[in-house]
């Protein structure tokens, strides 16, 4: 029989070869990061914003780019203009109970949005029917929308101006991704845009 402390140690193992063997595959995703990062500082360049939103654990991922913007990440700087619309829980359950849970992004962007900001949506599926609401909603006012998912993209294909689409189909090693992904274009715009404080 197989001692449970070998079992451990070798899912362990297993388990953080699999993320290292999708952090190999990343990047092949530098254009679309590029990308990304490029619309985000033209945005901020304008005056405008950067919008995060996901549901679970991507709305975890949506308030943690947010602060990095807002706060600091590499170095201490001037803050970026950036928010998060899984926050508010008052306008999260209003607008649910009150218009329904598809609902939720689009509306607050509707309030909160202009021409010119970027909607940074994470679903792990591509298929969360309120950020596919939102990134409709998004085309509609002229706001630029990144869509950052996993390998098949899902419906948010057709409404994203942009996609990064992680290669994996697993949900946890998406979301592993997706952070590192997060922290990179951050890091790119923090270094081009700032400069560190004194």
């Amino acid at each position: 029989m197989t001692d449970p402390a070998n079992r451990q140690t070798a899912f362990i193992r297993e388990y953080f070869a699999e993320t290292q063997r999708l952090m190999g595959l990343l990047d092949a995703l530098a254009p679309e990061i590029s990308r990304a990062a490029e619309a985000w500082m033209t945005a901020l360049r304008n005056g405008n914003k950067v919008i995060f939103c996901g549901n679970g654990g991507s709305a975890a991922d949506a308030q943690h780019l947010a602060a990095e913007l807002m706060g600091r990440f590499l170095f201490d700087r001037e803050p970026m203009a950036a928010l998060s619309l899984t926050v508010d829980t008052s306008a999260l359950t209003a607008i649910g109970n009150d218009y329904g849970y598809d609902d939720v992004f689009a509306r607050q962007l509707r309030g909160v949005g202009r021409a010119g900001d970027v909607l940074f949506g994470m679903s792990t599926s591509g298929n969360s029917a309120n950020v596919v609401k939102a990134f409709a909603c998004a085309r509609e006012m002229g706001v630029y929308a990144i869509g950052l998912t996993g390998a098949s993209g899902g419906r948010m294909e057709a409404v994203a101006d942009l996609m990064i689409r992680v290669p994996h189909e697993r949900t946890n090693h998406i979301q592993e991704a997706h952070i590192a992904i997060g922290h990179l274009i951050c890091a790119i715009v923090e270094n081009t845009l700032c400069s560190p404080r004194r």
